[in-house]
C-alpha cells in the first residue's frame, strides 16, 4: 500500500512539474518512477486479495531475460536494415551495435569474474553497474521522448520553423517532406496566420541550403510566399532555433513558435530550446519504422553527450563501489 501512494504522490509531481515546464528530461525521471512504484503497489495489493497472483509477476520476472534475448535480435536485425538502406555511417549502425553489446556484455562479465583476478572482477561490477544506469537512463529518455511527441502546443504559435536535414540531389527527401507536410498542416490550423521559417544551411555535399528548397516546397503546398521566410546557415539544431527566432523578430513577430522536425528528435530539441531560454514547442512528424530504433538511439547518445559531466558524477559511486570490491578482492587471496 505504501508503495502505491509513494507511485500516486510521485504521478502527481510529474504533472506539476509537466505544467510548470514540459521540456526538463527531470520530467522523464519522475514519470517512470511513478509508474513502476504504482505497478509495484497494485502487484502487492493484488497479491493480498488474490495469493495466485504473485505467480504471474514471477513468470513475468523470469521472462524477461527472454525479452532481453529478443530486444537484442530485434535490434541486429534492424542495423542491418539500416545498413542496407541508409548506409553504413556510424549513426545508422547504432542499433546494430547496441544489439551485440546486449549479447557481449553479460558474456565479457562472466569471462572477467571466471579469471577470478582482482582488478577483472572489479571491472565486471563497474561494467554492470554502468550498463545498468546507461539502461535506465535510456528508458527514461525513451518513455518521456514518446510522451513529449503526443504533446499538443499550449498556444497558437507566431511563428513555425522547419528544422532542415539533409537534401538528396538538391530535393526535399520523404524525411524532411515528412517535416514540412506536418508544418502545413499545423499552418492550417492556426489562426492568425503563423510565419514559416524553414531553416538549414548548405552541407558539403548540397548543391544548395535546406532552407532554400524547403521554403520552395511550402509554397508549391500553397503556404503563401509572403508568410515563408527561409533561414539559410544553420548547421545544427541550436543555430536553426537561434537564427529563426532572430528571423521572427526582425519581421516583427514576438510570439512563441512551434519547431517542427521527426518524432525522435522533439525530446532533444526541446531541451535545446529550454537551454536558449526560447518560449517554444516542439511538434513531431511520423518517421519510417525501420528508422526510428537507430535514431532514437543517436538522440540519446547526444543527449548523453550534451550532459557529461553530469553523467560521470552519476558514475562515480559505481567506480567507488567497483574499487572497493576489487580491494576486498585483494585482500581476501
Amino acid at each position: 500500500m505504501i508503495l502505491l501512494l509513494l507511485g500516486l504522490v510521485l504521478a502527481a509531481l510529474y504533472f506539476w512539474m509537466r505544467r510548470s515546464d514540459r521540456r526538463r528530461l527531470s520530467n522523464g525521471f519522475v514519470l517512470v518512477a511513478a509508474a513502476l512504484l504504482v505497478l509495484l503497489g497494485v502487484a502487492d495489493l493484488l497479491s493480498r486479495f488474490w495469493p495466485w497472483t504473485s505467480y504471474i509477476w514471477l513468470f513475468l520476472i523470469l521472462l524477461m531475460p527472454f525479452a532481453v534475448m529478443v530486444l537484442g535480435f530485434y535490434l541486429i536485425r534492424n542495423g542491418v536494415t539500416m545498413w542496407r538502406r541508409e548506409g553504413r555511417s556510424l549513426g545508422n549502425m547504432l542499433s546494430l551495435v547496441a544489439g551485440v553489446l546486449v549479447f557481449a556484455l553479460p558474456v565479457i562479465a562472466v569471462a572477467l569474474v571466471r579469471t577470478t583476478n582482482p582488478v577483472a572482477l572489479g571491472l565486471a561490477f563497474l561494467l554492470f553497474f554502468v550498463s545498468s544506469y546507461v539502461g535506465g537512463v535510456f528508458v527514461v529518455f525513451l518513455v518521456y521522448a514518446l510522451a513529449y511527441a503526443r504533446m499538443e502546443p499550449r498556444f497558437e504559435p507566431d511563428a513555425v520553423v522547419i528544422l532542415g536535414s539533409r537534401l538528396i540531389g538538391g530535393k526535399v527527401p520523404p524525411l524532411l517532406r515528412a517535416r514540412l507536410d506536418r508544418a502545413v498542416q499545423i499552418y492550417g490550423e492556426t489562426d492568425p496566420k503563423p510565419l514559416m521559417i524553414p531553416s538549414g544551411g548548405q552541407g558539403a555535399d548540397e548543391t544548395r541550403p535546406e532552407g532554400a528548397a524547403m521554403a520552395e516546397y511550402l509554397v508549391q503546398a500553397g503556404i503563401p510566399e509572403g508568410d515563408v521566410l527561409p533561414e539559410n546557415h544553420a548547421v545544427n539544431t541550436a543555430q536553426n532555433l537561434r537564427l529563426a527566432r532572430d528571423i521572427q523578430l526582425q519581421a516583427g513577430r514576438t510570439g512563441p513558435l512551434v519547431a517542427v522536425t521527426n518524432d525522435y528528435h522533439v525530446l532533444r530539441s526541446a531541451l535545446i530550446g529550454r537551454k536558449l531560454d526560447l518560449d517554444a514547442e516542439v511538434q513531431g512528424a511520423r518517421t519510417a519504422s525501420y528508422y526510428r530504433p537507430s535514431a532514437f538511439l543517436r538522440e540519446f547518445v547526444a543527449v548523453l553527450s550534451e550532459h557529461k559531466v553530469l553523467n560521470a558524477l552519476a558514475c562515480l559511486p559505481f567506480l567507488g563501489i567497483s574499487i572497493l570490491v576489487m580491494l576486498y578482492a585483494f585482500s581476501a587471496q
